[in-house]
């Protein structure tokens, strides 16, 4: 079975632990992925502690897929090691910018989605949190994480207790453009996410909060410009307050 092609979010997890056995070689094929000028410029913290993972929870809003998982590992954008190593060599560093953030943010992302790719490949189920950008304030305190790091991604990670289906995607002909980017007539647009809106779990989402269609659903529920820039305004506060 291609595992890329039919790969889907976990949210519920056997109690087994994962080892460090079982993780070490997954990680080891993760941090060959790409990385700006071979510096590796990313952390990961492994949280397993029953105590730990309790402290965390409040940042992830304890919702279901991290507190049912066994262990949960943040990936943090990192240019502590490299700056210390640096400036231990009589070289001085200039990687406290937006140009820097945005590299180490690049390479943590690499890394995570690679080890995500291993992890499923090996039988594990993961599932991304999406709430590590809204508090990474919280969750830097919780796992005492020093300047020029910040969190960008955290996996839940474990056995897979469930088997859901696969979630819809877009069609590629939505995604992919040749030479040049060609922009979405309204017909375009009708067509590209149409299969997505007739979707029964879809027009359920809709039927359940009242509105008129699905994209209402993101722009007044799930996504609201509210909440975006509330996040937007925290979470770049956070980045400078790190250094960057």
């Amino acid at each position: 079975m291609d595992t890329l092609k039919t790969r889907r979010s976990i949210r519920k997890f056997k109690a087994d632990e994962v080892s460090d056995e079982v993780l070490n070689p997954l990680f080891e094929k993760a941090f060959r992925s790409s990385t700006t000028g071979n510096m590796q410029l990313y952390s990961v913290v492994i949280t397993r502690d029953k105590a730990q993972k309790e402290k965390l929870a409040p940042a992830h809003f304890n919702q279901p897929a991290y507190a049912n998982a066994p262990m949960v590992i943040t990936f943090c954008a990192d240019f502590n090691r490299f700056t210390k190593w640096c400036e231990q060599r009589n070289a001085t560093p200039g990687y406290d910018n937006a140009e820097s953030f945005a590299c180490a943010a690049i390479d943590t992302v690499i890394a995570a989605q690679t080890f995500c790719v291993a992890a499923e490949e090996a039988g594990l189920g993961i599932c991304y949190l999406g709430t590590t950008t809204y508090n990474p304030d919280q969750i830097a305190e919780v796992l005492q994480l020093p300047k020029l790091v910040v969190p960008i991604v955290t996996l839940s990670v474990g056995y897979p207790a469930e088997d859901p289906q696969c979630s819809d995607r877009l069609p590629i002909s939505a995604i992919v453009h040749q030479e040049v980017y060609k922009d979405y007539a309204p017909a375009d647009i009708d067509r590209i996410f149409a299969e997505k809106e007739s979707l029964k779990e879809n027009q359920q989402f809709v039927s359940e909060n009242q509105k008129e269609n699905l994209a209402q659903v993101f722009t007044d529920i799930r996504y609201t410009k509210k909440d975006m820039e509330f996040f937007s305004q925290k979470l770049m506060d956070f980045i400078r307050k790190q250094g960057f």
